[in-house]
């Protein structure tokens, strides 16, 4: 069963807009440009203590395996750009790029 490409856009938007609006609060409050510009106290907070650490390492491994997943779908439904999911994901996270690509896959499976 697919799902609807309205459900997987919507997802992608809350995806997006949820932990934008608490980096936006973290922008505003320390100068740390969507976690980016503050490399040391980004991985500070990150890892503050074992239960985010442990948090943190987890989505790292679901990252990696997210690339590898993605950058062979691509090549199987012949999605081009793949990279751009991969910046979105590096900057933002998984909570929009993850239904942005199975988006972009039932695209491309309605193609075939």
């Amino acid at each position: 069963m697919q799902m609807k490409k309205s459900v997987l856009l919507a997802l992608t938007a809350i995806g997006f807009i949820a932990p934008l609006i608490l980096m936006m609060k973290v922008t505003v409050e320390t100068g740390n440009i969507l976690l980016w510009t503050q490399p040391s106290a980004t991985i500070a907070g990150a890892f503050g203590n074992d239960i985010s650490a442990s948090f943190i390492v987890d989505l790292l491994c679901v990252v990696m395996v997210f690339f590898f997943w993605t950058y062979y779908e691509a090549r199987r439904h012949c999605i081009k750009n793949i990279w751009v999911v991969w910046l979105l994901t590096l900057v933002f996270g998984m909570a929009g790029p993850f239904p942005l690509f199975l988006y972009m896959v039932q695209r491309a499976k309605e193609r075939e």
